[in-house]
């Protein structure tokens, strides 16, 4: 068995968003069927499983009283069998393929998470591949500046600024530095984003040679 991964992604259980674990490629991963794992895989993973043990006031706080039980009990080579019943679909974002011009990229939000971070379906290598060395603006609607870089990290930066990086899963990410609900508004919130949105890109310059 390989690694059991647990994903904190609006990890909030509710009638239409259920907690599940899947396996894919031998691996485990725990999370929230929000569309988080949409994004994760490619294929079909080898299992997918709704967890089904009894909801108690640990379900209030999941990371600790649900997924840290369901990973405990895995790590262990338990089945996964025993944490719920086996089902074949889970939620996926949309899969609009980004829209490739000589000049411009057109790219589109394909998830939301919890704290209003954007998550677009633009891949870090095709957007290497267009640029091609190229200066680039990333250009979101609703905002006045737009963003001139790739950023490493969700931490670079001040409070409040707004950022560009590629998430854990290649995928470039918009968010602002400490915003949130409750902190300032998310990316989505303030620049009214929702899933399926378009993001435009725009190339400047002579490409590489």
């Amino acid at each position: 068995m390989g690694s059991v991964h647990v994903i904190g992604v609006q990890p909030e259980y509710a009638a239409n968003q259920a907690h599940l674990v899947i396996q894919y490629m031998s691996h485990f991963f725990i999370g929230a069927d929000n569309g988080i794992f949409g994004l994760l895989f490619d294929e079909q993973p080898e299992d997918v499983f709704e967890i089904t043990l009894p909801q108690g006031d640990d379900w209030n706080f999941p990371m600790k009283g649900v997924f840290a039980v369901c990973a405990a009990h895995l790590a262990k080579s338990g089945a996964p069998e025993f944490l719920g019943r086996r089902i074949t679909t889970y939620k996926k974002p949309g899969r609009l393929i980004p829209t490739i011009e000589e000049n411009q990229i057109m790219a589109y939000v394909a998830h939301i998470d919890h704290y209003g971070n954007v998550y677009t379906n633009l891949e870090r290598a095709t957007f290497e591949m267009i640029r091609n060395g190229r200066d680039f603006e990333i250009i979101p609607k609703r905002i006045s500046q737009s963003i001139r870089k790739i950023s490493a990290s969700f931490h670079e930066g001040r409070d409040g600024d707004v950022l560009a990086f590629w998430a854990s899963n290649g995928l470039m990410m918009l968010a602002i530095r400490n915003g949130a609900v409750g902190s300032g508004g998310g990316f989505a919130g303030l620049f009214g984003f929702h899933v399926n949105d378009s993001l435009r890109i725009e190339l400047h310059g002579e490409a590489n040679r």
